[in-house]
């Protein structure tokens, strides 16, 4: 029987991964996921509940590419060079970076979130995906309306040590003051109106494309980001459930 984690929870067996560089599809159900969708639409919050659930790495551009910046390599150092003359870091080596992570840590599956953004990016994920033998299982799509994402961004309050607020949804006791260290509340620059409707045109622009391309390829899963993150998070559950079943079968 498979084993146990805390909680009597099942915790999900090890895949044995194809010899490096092989084009044979991998026997064993893993979960490949993207998670896409306008920004404020809750993907970071299910991006942890699936990483809880499934154990999956979770990889999201943004940071990875921060962070893979402050290597001493070669690689490191021409992604350093581009974002310092302030340039975009060409889709290749965004994907080499990723596939990196993805070699390293993904065995089981991964997440991703921040990549693929455009068709050219799809394009050169799949291409890699398909010279190591592996394929996406879904792309989950958190939807919400630009009137919802401006309300749920606009409203946040930080205060310097990172707690968050909202002044609609999630009031401090005093006004403008955090309540746990009483540090003055602000609202970040890209929490202001006219820089989310910035981002949501890039998203509608760029990445919203993206639905039309995975829906014909029969990967879409779409989810209401207006309900509340539980209900989000069971219903991916449960779809994330009946796509390993119909794989087995």
């Amino acid at each position: 029987m498979p084993a146990r984690g805390a909680g009597g929870r099942t915790a999900p067996a090890r895949r044995r991964a194809p010899h490096p560089g092989s084009n044979l599809p991998r026997l064993v159900s893993e979960l490949n996921l993207i998670l896409i969708g306008p920004p404020g639409a809750g993907k970071g919050t299910q991006a942890e509940n699936l990483q809880a659930d499934f154990g999956l790495p979770y990889i999201a551009t943004g940071d990875m590419m921060r962070a893979k910046r402050q290597e001493d390599s070669e690689l490191g150092r021409e992604i350093a060079r581009v974002i310092a003359a302030g340039e975009l870091v060409p889709d290749d080596v965004v994907c080499k970076v990723l596939l990196e992570r993805v070699d390293a840590e993904g065995d089981d599956g991964f997440l991703l979130d921040g990549f693929p953004r455009t068709e050219r990016q799809a394009d050169v994920l799949d291409q890699a995906l398909e010279r190591r033998g592996r394929k996406l299982t879904a792309v989950l799509l958190i939807e919400a309306a630009d009137d919802v994402i401006i309300q749920r961004l606009a409203g946040r309050r930080v205060c310097s040590n990172g707690h968050v607020y909202h002044v609609d949804f999630n009031r401090p006791k005093h006004e403008g003051v955090c309540d746990i260290d009483g540090t003055k509340l602000v609202q970040r620059d890209d929490d202001k109106p006219e820089t989310i409707e910035k981002r949501l045109a890039v998203y509608h622009d760029e990445t919203e494309p993206l639905v039309a391309r995975y829906e014909e390829a029969g990967l879409l899963r779409s989810f209401d980001g207006t309900r509340p993150p539980e209900e989000v998070h069971r219903h991916i559950r449960a779809t994330l459930a009946v796509l390993r079943l119909e794989e087995d079968l």
